[in-house]
């Protein structure tokens, strides 16, 4: 059995009481332990829950945004070193392929960490724990978190640890095509300026929203796609588009 086969769910919690969970078996799975163990709570604690926490817990949110900003520089400062002849477009895609949303969920899931987000009763009835959206922001949150208590370089050893050292697969992988990235370069090479994405609907309660989202390349709808983010609606659309276009 492997380590994380070990690794205990969520644990319950009374009726206006803080829930707990495992801090110590999430710190054995990031490969960090914490001086402030907080601050890892606070990453894994979805909006979702801090809405409806009786203790008026804070959400991951700023965490999430300070960790996508360390996940960026560590992956490229890593491509940047390791990859002397790339061009910088090359650089740029392989960086994309390692960051995105999926490939954080799918490493994410892969490690438990999903496990042990802090979701309201709605979003784990909705699936919360599988989607991508939420197990993403919050790695990039615990990666925040490990930033702040202990400084770059332990963040860095996390990021190279559980995403670079799958880099290979990452990127062999087809369907973690940044296809954003792509339609922006098609785009730009025709001098045709920058693609426009405009939300066209979102549906569905906070925990479960859908968005429809089209793009739009010199003033003409090009492309549209639906999803449970507006990252995956946004990367859908740009599929499209980029079908169309080389048609």
């Amino acid at each position: 059995m492997g380590i994380f086969d070990s690794i205990k769910r969520v644990l319950g919690h009374p009726d206006g009481e803080p829930a707990e969970i495992d801090l110590d078996a999430v710190q054995d799975i990031v490969g960090y332990h914490f001086r402030e163990p907080q601050l890892l709570r606070l990453a894994l604690t979805h909006r979702s829950h801090a809405r409806n926490s009786c203790a008026a817990e804070s959400s991951n949110e700023r965490l999430e945004f300070l960790g996508d900003s360390v996940l960026g520089l560590v992956i490229a400062e890593k491509l940047y070193l390791d990859h002397r002849k790339k061009a910088e477009g090359d650089l740029t895609k392989m960086k994309a392929m390692l960051v995105n949303e999926v490939t954080l969920s799918v490493v994410a899931q892969e490690v438990g960490l999903n496990e042990y987000i802090l979701l309201s009763p709605e979003e784990k009835q909705a699936g919360g724990y599988e989607r991508s959206s939420i197990v993403s922001d919050a790695f990039e949150s615990v990666i925040g978190a490990v930033f702040l208590d202990g400084g770059f370089r332990s963040a860095r050893d996390v990021v190279l640890r559980l995403i670079y050292t799958r880099k290979d697969n990452i990127i062999a992988d087809r369907s973690q095509r940044n296809f954003k990235g792509e339609l922006l370069e098609l785009v730009q090479s025709r001098g045709e300026g920058m693609p426009r994405y405009e939300v066209i609907s979102e549906t569905g309660p906070d925990h479960e929203k859908t968005f429809h989202i089209a793009v739009h390349v010199n003033g003409h709808r090009v492309g549209e796609g639906v999803g449970q983010s507006k990252k995956e609606a946004e990367q859908q659309a740009a599929s499209q588009a980029l079908d169309a276009l080389n048609r």
